[in-house]
């Protein structure tokens, strides 16, 4: 089977936000790198390879990397900052209502954009305030905040929404339980739910609780982050990629979108951003096989239980 890329409609695919503010990309480039150094470059290459979506945070350290690269790119007068969707996180430190604001507008700065089309609450795990990302005990265990909620932090984000800088909020690490919370008494409901979400973590439960309620499903780590087992070995999704000719990683991130979800990719190398954004729509039988033969189950990161985010170690 031969296939031409970009001719599929898959890796243009957008969903629209139940607040009525526009619309997101299917496909996302995430800006969490090991070495916050390579960043600028990798954003240009992503940008200039089609993502349209660029998700970042404050607690990947290098915004003000990131807000170089979009400053660039958005000079070339090719792409308007219309065209392009733009996710910030508020870390965990910062949870508390009077805190919430300034947080946001430092990440505004770093990035050196108007706006935001998303903020989303990084962990539902309130750390205690401060400038501390990991504030510790002398045993060097983390010390949270009692003192404020989740509602509490997530009034302060639905006054971001009404000063009209931030088109849309969500959360990211949720549980369906906290999700639910959250949404019984929110007055701007969530628009996008990002957490870890693979063949081998699915969340179907989650994600058919967010498809009721016209909330995004935004998968991180589609690929397992690369950690073992890797997703890309598996055997399920090789056979298939050697029949469709796509790559592994290609056929798991198309599954991603099919299923109705969005994903985050993060690559610093231009032909695996290339091919990350170079999806085709999968056969029916492909979508069965992934779901019923993929029957290794694991989480990668234990940050929705804790709220320390294994990607980002505190030593990072």
């Amino acid at each position: 089977m031969s296939y031409e890329p970009f001719f599929d409609e898959l890796p243009i695919t957008r969903y629209a936000l139940n607040n009525g503010s526009g619309t997101l990309p299917a496909v996302g480039f995430g800006t969490l790198f090991e070495d916050p150094g390579v960043t600028t470059e990798a954003v240009t290459h992503a940008l200039q390879s089609g993502f349209r979506l660029l998700d970042c945070a404050e607690r990947f350290g290098n915004e003000a990397q990131v807000g170089e690269a979009l400053k660039a790119f958005l000079g070339t007068g090719k792409t308007r900052r219309e065209e392009l969707f733009i996710t910030g996180k508020l870390w965990n430190n910062n949870h508390h209502p009077q805190r919430v604001l300034p947080a946001f507008e430092a990440s505004l700065e770093r990035l050196q954009v108007d706006y935001l089309d998303c903020y989303l609450v990084h962990t539902p795990f309130a750390f205690r305030a401060g400038d501390e990302q990991y504030p510790m005990d002398a045993f060097g265990h983390v010390l949270y905040d009692s003192g404020v909620t989740l509602i509490d932090t997530w009034r302060a984000m639905e006054r971001l929404v009404d000063k009209g800088r931030c088109k849309s909020i969500g959360l990211s690490n949720i549980t369906l339980p906290a999700l639910q919370e959250v949404l019984a008494v929110a007055r701007i409901k969530p628009a996008v739910v990002q957490v870890e979400a693979h063949p081998y973590l699915p969340q179907w439960e989650l994600l058919e609780f967010c498809q009721q309620h016209g909330i995004v499903f935004q998968a991180y780590a589609p690929l397992g982050h690369g950690l073992e087992p890797k997703i890309a070995k598996n055997l399920v999704l090789n056979q298939m990629a050697r029949r469709l000719q796509k790559t592994p990683a290609q056929v798991a991130l198309a599954w991603a979108v099919q299923r109705g979800t969005a994903f985050l990719t993060t690559s610093t190398s231009l032909s695996h951003i290339q091919q990350n954004i170079d999806i085709s729509t999968l056969p029916h039988r492909a979508m069965h096989e992934i779901r019923q033969d993929i029957t290794t189950q694991i989480r990668f990161n234990s940050v929705a239980e804790n709220g320390v985010h294994l990607f980002l170690s505190p030593t990072y």
